[in-house]
């Protein structure tokens, strides 16, 4: 059995990594492929069974996943960020939730014949969409900024408020089913809510004053939410998965305490929690399901889709600026994710095992939904947004990692000539003065989880890589190049050609072209600029053409970029060697001292 137990972990581990890795090749959510592989192990071909694998550790495994994915989730929200995501957003995560809430309660009692407390827990399960299945989406969807920026922040905000909301329907349902008074149910969330506050002030504590080492603050947080939820359910039942959303929010809003690492790796442990949670729970699902149960969930599926999501816009972007094309589009677009997927898994266990009528409707039905509506939005979303007129063209802006005086330059020469530019760098300095050069900006390293949740790469299709760091401006290349593909990718040398020796070189797979010419350096650039010489933008025409621009600046002048007649941006690198036309805009590090012609 312990072999067995071994390696059927092992295998759901790999099985996991595999599916996450198609998602990232084909830009899917990876919910999809995860729900899918389960299915095929479990269901239809009869190799996993969890209960019969896990026995009584099923549930405790289930319960400490969901919690750390409830935390992780939680963690995100930032109240601070509240006032400016705009009209629409606030709506959405509010009163357009609450509506939606309670619309697919309606169609869950009258469709699928759930209890009204049942068909509650759905509702607040199935309204809530996700930063992991919107960012896929946005990607291959690319509409313009309104729509992005509206589906982004409804995702990350309302992925931890309706957990909450979850969370409270579920403890009323408990408390009810156990013969609860309204006090015992009111003091279960007393409870969960002192416990998680006071765990986080205790850990946010620690944390500020340093009195924990920074090798160690991963597992401590790691150990204080699986201790906070435990503690809590010890104390009163059930009020643990409330302690932990309490506790992320609490952490997550605290002063002074930073918090980037620990939502890195807490991102990190929710991707392998994630892959074998799914895995796990899909495996579960008997198939064929119960009479009535996929007409049920088709039909709910619809109503969702075609009735509740349009409506729940229609009334969020009431006053709003947003034009008719732009709100059918975000009506269409609400994939469900993880929140809806673990949570009523655990809570399916322990209303089953409560006795709670129409329980084990619960995962089937919130699993159709979530393939259902990844499944058609991922396939329809794109040529909706053509169709509607709201789709960015193909991407012009460019990415830059770097925030030093050479990136700056760059960048606000780029900006200079209309090209969209986002400086990204987790130096807080340059990122600074770049803010005060009216550049925008990511604070944070750009490979990292963090920016996949939270940059916003809408009408950016390249990247340059500028960075003083080499290592990182390789790494950003290889992450970005299934992004952008791999001509769009290209980085400033650190090292120039002779100090670049074997020793010293990077693997080929790691480069990308070099910028500009294969004499220039970061530090070169860096120099030249210190001695005066400045990025010049002009116009060639037939009686200023290329040749007569170097004429008078000099053929020690370095051609950066082109700009077509008709707007198209040309990179020079040691890979294409640019030849400007009449028409063209040049821009060129040229020397301060070359008089004007």
């Amino acid at each position: 059995m312990t072999i067995e137990l071994g390696l059927m972990l092992a295998g759901m581990l790999m099985i996991g990594f595999l599916s996450q890795w198609l998602a990232w090749r084909v830009k899917l959510p990876a919910i999809l492929f995860l729900l899918l592989a389960g299915i095929l192990l479990g269901p239809v071909g009869g190799v996993l069974d969890p209960d019969k694998l896990l026995g009584s550790l099923l549930f405790p495994i289930v319960s400490l996943a969901v919690a750390l994915i409830l935390f992780e989730g939680s963690l995100t929200l930032r109240f601070h960020e509240l006032p400016g995501i705009g009209h629409v957003v606030r709506g959405l995560v509010s009163y357009g939730a609450v509506t939606a809430l309670l619309l697919l309660a309606l169609a869950a009692h009258l469709v699928a014949g759930l209890s009204w407390s049942i068909a509650l827990l759905f509702g607040a399960l199935a309204c809530v969409t996700g930063p992991t299945v919107i960012a896929p989406m946005l990607r291959t969807l690319r509409p313009n900024a309104r729509i992005a920026n509206t589906l982004r922040w409804e995702g990350i905000v309302i992925d931890p408020l309706g957990a909450l909301f979850a969370v409270l329907i579920f403890e009323a349902i408990v408390s009810r089913q156990e013969g609860h008074t309204i006090g015992i149910f009111v003091a279960t969330i007393g409870c969960g809510a002192v416990t998680g506050a006071l765990s986080a002030w205790l850990t946010g504590f620690l944390l500020r004053r340093q009195l924990i080492p920074e090798y160690l603050q991963n597992y401590a947080v790691l150990a204080a939410v699986l201790l906070a939820f435990s503690v809590s359910n010890v104390i009163t039942h059930e009020s643990g998965l409330l302690a932990v959303t309490i506790m992320g929010i609490a952490l997550g809003n605290m002063r002074g305490v930073h918090i980037d690492d620990i939502l890195d790796f807490k991102e990190s442990l929710t991707t392998v929690l994630v892959s074998v949670l799914f895995i796990l729970l899909a495996a579960r699902l008997h198939w064929p399901l119960p009479d009535g149960m996929l007409g049920a969930g088709i039909a709910l599926f619809a109503i969702a889709q075609l009735v509740v999501r349009p409506l729940t816009v229609l009334l969020s972007s009431l006053g709003s600026a947003l034009s008719w094309r732009e709100r059918a589009l975000i009506g269409w677009v609400a994939p469900r994710g993880i929140v809806a997927a673990s949570v009523s898994a655990l809570f399916a266990l322990r209303l089953n095992a409560l006795g709670v009528a129409g329980a084990g409707a619960l995962v089937p039905l919130v699993f159709i939904l979530i393939i259902g509506t990844v499944v058609l939005q991922s396939a329809t979303a794109r040529p909706l947004a053509k169709w509607l007129k709201v789709a960015e063209p193909e991407p012009r802006g460019l990415l830059i990692f770097g925030s030093d005086e050479v990136a700056r330059a760059i960048g606000k020469a780029l900006d200079e000539a209309g090209f969209r530019v986002m400086l990204a760098d987790d130096d807080w300095d340059g990122i600074r003065q770049a803010r005060m050069d009216g550049l925008p900006t990511f604070f944070g390293n750009p490979a990292s989880p963090h920016a996949e949740r939270h940059l916003d790469l809408t009408g950016i299709g390249r990247l340059l890589a500028v960075s003083t760091h080499r290592e990182r401006n390789s790494l950003a290349c290889v992450h970005y190049r299934q992004e952008f593909g791999r001509d769009k990718i290209y980085r400033l040398r650190n090292l120039t050609p002779q100090e670049n020796t074997d020793r010293a070189a990077l693997s080929g797979s790691l480069l990308a072209p070099a910028l500009f010419d294969e004499e220039m350096t970061h530090g070169r650039f860096a120099e030249m600029l210190g001695q005066g010489w400045r990025i010049k933008s002009t116009r060639l025409s037939s009686t200023f053409d290329w040749p007569h621009f170097i004429e008078q600046y000099g053929s020690n002048a370095v051609l950066m970029f082109g700009v077509e007649e008709k707007g198209a941006l040309r990179v020079a690198s040691t890979k294409r060697e640019l030849e400007p036309k009449p028409g063209w805009t040049v821009i060129a590090l040229v020397p301060e001292n070359r008089s004007e012609k």
